[in-house]
C-alpha cells in the first residue's frame, strides 16, 4: 500500500478514474484542484476527499503533498507540470505530456534538474495480457517480429452535435485523434515489441468539418446541448499511418473517433517469423496466438498461465475479468513503488516524461508527413 501523499488536478472523467485507483491502492489523497474552487468542493464531497485547493500555487506550496496527478486539458499540462516540478513534486501527467515537443523537452530537462520523477499515463500497457505479449516477444516465443498492424477506433465524436474541448486546437493541440488515442497505440506496440518507429507516412482527415459547440459545459463522452454555435473543425477525426520500425519491422495504424459502434477498441496484431499475437481492448482478457503448423489458440487472463514477469499484473484469479480501471491501479502501484524504493537513479519501468516526449516527436512527424505527403523520420534530441 503506497504511503506517499498525493493530490489530483482535474475532476472530469479521467481525474475521477485516478482518484478511484488511488483509493483502491489505499494511497493518501490530500486534496484536489478543480477548474473552480466551488467545483472542487463539490467534487470533494462526491469523491470523499477532505480538501479543495483554491489555486495551483496553493497546491504547489503544500508540504504534505509529494505527488501530483495532472488530469486537465492538454494546454494546461506544461504550465502545471513545470510549476509542480519546480516545487519539488513528483508528477504523473495524463497524455499527451504537452502541446508540442518543445514543451515536452523542457519538462524532461526540468525533471532531471529538480531530481523529481515524471510519468505519463499510458496505462494501457498494464492490461495483464499486454504484459504477457511483451514477455513472449522478449523471450523469442513468436520468433522475429516482422509486422505490426492494428487500430484504435471510437465513435464518441461521430455526429456533428458531439463536442469536447479536444476539438479546439488551442486546448487540445493541432493533432487530435492521433495525439489522444494514436499515441496510446504507438506507445503500446513500441513497448511490447521493444522497437521504436524510425519513419512514418501518414494520411489525416477531418471527416466532420463543422460541429455544434454548446454554449454550456459538456463533459467528455456526453452529448451536446440544444443551444450551440457552429464551429469549423481543423483537427483530425481519422488517421492512417504506415510505419517503419527498428530492425526492419513494418507496420500500419488506423485511428478514428468517428467509427460507429466502436466505443474504445484498441486492436493490435504482431506477426513474427514463428507465430503471431493479437489482442483488443474490448475483449481484454483474451490473447490470440496464431500458428501455422498447428491450431491457433486463445490464452485467457489467468495468473497461473502467464509468464513470470506478467503474472504480478493480474490481480485476480483466472475467470475473474480485469479491465480499464485496473490498468490505472497497476500503473500507480509501479510508479509509487519506484518513488518509495528511494533510488531515483534506478531504471524506470513505467512510461516516463521521456516516453511522452518521444510520442510528441512522433506526432509532429505524422503531421509533417500528412502535410508534405511523404515519409518522415521523427526528430531526435
Amino acid at each position: 500500500m503506497p504511503n506517499t501523499p498525493a493530490a489530483v488536478i482535474g475532476v472530469g472523467f479521467v481525474g475521477k478514474a485516478h482518484v478511484e485507483a488511488l483509493h483502491r491502492l489505499g494511497a493518501p489523497i490530500r486534496g484536489i484542484l478543480a477548474s473552480s474552487f466551488e467545483r472542487g468542493k463539490e467534487a470533494c464531497e462526491a469523491l470523499g476527499l477532505a480538501r479543495a485547493y483554491e489555486s495551483l500555487d496553493q497546491l504547489a506550496a503544500d508540504p504534505d503533498v509529494r505527488v501530483v496527478h495532472i488530469c486537465t486539458p492538454n494546454y494546461l499540462h506544461f504550465e502545471q507540470a513545470g510549476r509542480l516540478l519546480r516545487a519539488g513534486k513528483h508528477v504523473l501527467c495524463e497524455k499527451p505530456l504537452a502541446l508540442d515537443s518543445r514543451e515536452s523537452g523542457m519538462l524532461v530537462k526540468l525533471a532531471r534538474e529538480t531530481k523529481t520523477v515524471g510519468a505519463v499515463a499510458y496505462n494501457l500497457r498494464y492490461y495483464p495480457l499486454c504484459q504477457e505479449a511483451r514477455a513472449r516477444i522478449a523471450s523469442g516465443q513468436i520468433g522475429e517480429p516482422r509486422l505490426v498492424h492494428g487500430s484504435f477506433l471510437q465513435d464518441w465524436l461521430l455526429c456533428p452535435t458531439d463536442w469536447n474541448w479536444r476539438l479546439d486546437p488551442k486546448l487540445g493541440g493541432e493533432l487530435r485523434a492521433v495525439a489522444d488515442i494514436g499515441t496510446h497505440w504507438l506507445d503500446l506496440v513500441t513497448w511490447i515489441t521493444g522497437r521504436k518507429v524510425t519513419q512514418v507516412c501518414a494520411d489525416l482527415a477531418t471527416v466532420v468539418p463543422v460541429r455544434q459547440k454548446p454554449r454550456g459545459r459538456v463533459e467528455t463522452f456526453q452529448k451536446a446541448a440544444d443551444d450551440y454555435d457552429e464551429i469549423p473543425i481543423t483537427t483530425d477525426d481519422y488517421a492512417s499511418v504506415l510505419l517503419r520500425f527498428e530492425e526492419e519491422m513494418r507496420g500500419a495504424m488506423t485511428v478514428s473517433q468517428v467509427s460507429a459502434g466502436r466505443k474504445a477498441r484498441l486492436w493490435f496484431e504482431i506477426d513474427g517469423s514463428e507465430a503471431s499475437l493479437a489482442w483488443n481492448s474490448e475483449s481484454p482478457n483474451r490473447l490470440w496466438i496464431g500458428r501455422r503448423d498447428r491450431a491457433s489458440e486463445e490464452l485467457p487472463k489467468d495468473p497461473a498461465l502467464l509468464s513470470e514477469s506478467a503474472r504480478p499484473f493480474a490481480a485476480y484469479p483466472g475467470g475473474h475479468a480485469e479491465g480499464y480501471p485496473d490498468t490505472f491501479v497497476q500503473l500507480f502501484r509501479e510508479f509509487y513503488g519506484y518513488i518509495e524504493a528511494g533510488n531515483l537513479n534506478a531504471s524506470r519501468p513505467f512510461p516516463t516524461f521521456e516516453t511522452g516526449h518521444e510520442e510528441l516527436l512522433l506526432c509532429e512527424a505524422i503531421a509533417k508527413s500528412a502535410a508534405d505527403r511523404c515519409w518522415v523520420a521523427p526528430e531526435s534530441d
